[in-house]
């Protein structure tokens, strides 16, 4: 694995106008917002080909990975090894698992213990911090 990306606030906003990732890309991948359920435009994409981190072009999931949960992000079974890092987030009165891409701490959204077999679980991540790559 590299070393990990450090970059400014100034520097994220120019990279992302530049990559013309959407207007609430920066608040969700460095300030860990999130996009209204069923808003995102990775919802409803079930082309092949992978997903990437949106800052950093790190590869996250293979796109056969995702699966209709229901709850209105694109969400996955299973990330590629050591692609993302997970962090506790006690953060609305909750605790949950926070997903972060390993490369440049990018948040993308949260994993919970409630998806498909045989992993069982759910990456529900925010279209924000993707970016999809066809075959």
């Amino acid at each position: 694995m590299s070393a990990k990306i450090h970059k400014t606030d100034d520097e994220w906003r120019e990279l992302l106008r530049k990559k013309g990732a959407e207007p609430l890309a920066f608040e969700v991948t460095r300030h860990a917002a999130t996009e209204r359920a069923f808003t995102g435009k990775y919802e409803h994409v079930w082309a092949d080909g992978s997903y990437h981190c949106i800052c950093c072009g790190a590869k996250l999931f293979e796109a056969d990975a995702k699966f209709d949960s229901g709850c209105g992000w694109p969400s996955f079974s299973e990330a590629l090894p050591g692609a993302i890092t997970e962090k506790v987030d006690r953060s609305h009165g909750m605790m949950r698992v926070e997903t972060v891409c390993s490369q440049c701490d990018a948040h993308l959204g949260h994993v919970f213990e409630d998806g498909p077999a045989p992993t069982g679980l759910r990456y529900c991540m925010n279209s924000a911090s993707l970016e999809h790559k066809p075959k």
